[in-house]
């Protein structure tokens, strides 16, 4: 079936909206297109996203750039050994003069929160932000504080074995939508880059192009995308793919389904369509799903990493045919 008109207009408007963010973001981030593409997915998608890579490729940068793209509030927090939970989330503190206890917010209270070198902090600060990722609220104190929407965390970190670092646990990792690995630039955008950056930061000139109203609009449009029950028993097929295989130790939870999903509306969205493909999943398996496997003993020894093992199994994994009207 055809687009009504109705979501023909939500679709359009929500292309414009991206398409005016997409171009901010990459007036400070030259020659990172499909990085960009994924982040904007993933803001989408109601997700949270994880940057990681060496130091000096431009993992705060992006963050940054999304968080100035957006007329929203931003909060950014400096993961260090010595930082606590409450510094994160909040801590009551006690009025001299009204004799009670206040609640003070924390940095999480906000629509972007950018955790800088998030695994540079200890496991247990970096669990403070377990309830507010998957619940969008924060507990202190038997009191609980309702985040508002859209929150996203954008948080980077360097790689485990760089010196200072703890690694992400399991739970953690399974609340970030995606993961991405932003590279060193080609030479002819690292020549640009020292043009544009070699006086003043870019980031310093970019204004707000959407409001806080506008992305929950098109949040709302990317609800509404429609996702055949094929396309479901698809992405439970990849998803029962990686627990099955003997290469993986440890494989995707039902909570990564449900965010592939998610983010196979948001990216079919973006791509002009109301409807899912198996493209779209194919396209997010690796960012969305490869963080949160774990090889196994076999799979180290002969160096097989989870991005190569998830990348086979769905070439191997059977494609549904698609019929008219499951695209409406």
């Amino acid at each position: 079936m055809a687009i009504t008109h109705d979501v023909g207009d939500r679709l359009e408007e929500l292309a414009s909206t991206a398409n005016r963010i997409r171009e901010a973001i990459e007036s400070v981030i030259e020659g990172k297109g499909a990085a960009v593409r994924l982040t904007l997915t993933v803001l989408l998608a109601e997700g949270h996203l994880l940057i990681e890579d060496v130091p000096g490729v431009g993992k705060t940068m992006l963050a940054k750039a999304l968080a100035r793209s957006i007329d929203c509030s931003v909060r950014r927090v400096q993961f260090t050994p010595d930082l606590l939970p409450s510094d994160i989330t909040g801590v009551s503190a006690y009025n001299q003069q009204t004799r009670e206890f206040e609640f003070k917010p924390g940095p999480v209270f906000a629509n972007i929160v950018v955790g800088d070198e998030i695994n540079r902090a200890s496991p247990k600060t970096q669990s403070a932000l377990l309830e507010c990722m998957e619940e969008r609220q924060v507990t202190v104190d038997g009191r609980t504080y309702h985040l508002e929407p859209p929150f996203m965390v954008i948080a980077t970190q360097n790689p485990i074995e760089m010196e200072g670092t703890y690694p992400l646990p399991e739970a953690q990792r399974d609340r970030f939508t995606a993961r991405i690995a932003m590279g060193y630039p080609e030479p002819a955008a690292e020549l640009e880059m020292l043009d544009v950056h070699g006086g003043t930061s870019p980031l310093d000139k970019l204004q707000p192009v959407a409001t806080t109203t506008e992305v929950r609009e098109l949040i709302e449009t990317v609800r509404a995308v429609y996702v055949a029950p094929a396309i479901k028993r698809y992405a439970i097929d990849l998803v029962t793919a990686t627990r099955t295989t003997p290469e993986l130790r440890l494989g995707a939870s039902p909570r990564a389904t449900l965010q592939l999903v998610r983010a196979a509306r948001a990216h079919a969205a973006l791509s002009g369509r109301d409807y899912v493909i198996p493209d779209d999943l194919q396209e997010l398996a690796v960012p969305v799903l490869a963080h949160r496997l774990l090889p196994s003993v076999e799979a180290q020894g002969q160096r097989r990493m989870p991005e190569q093992v998830l990348a086979d199994l769905v070439r191997t994994v059977p494609v549904p045919e698609m019929h008219p009207g499951s695209r409406r």
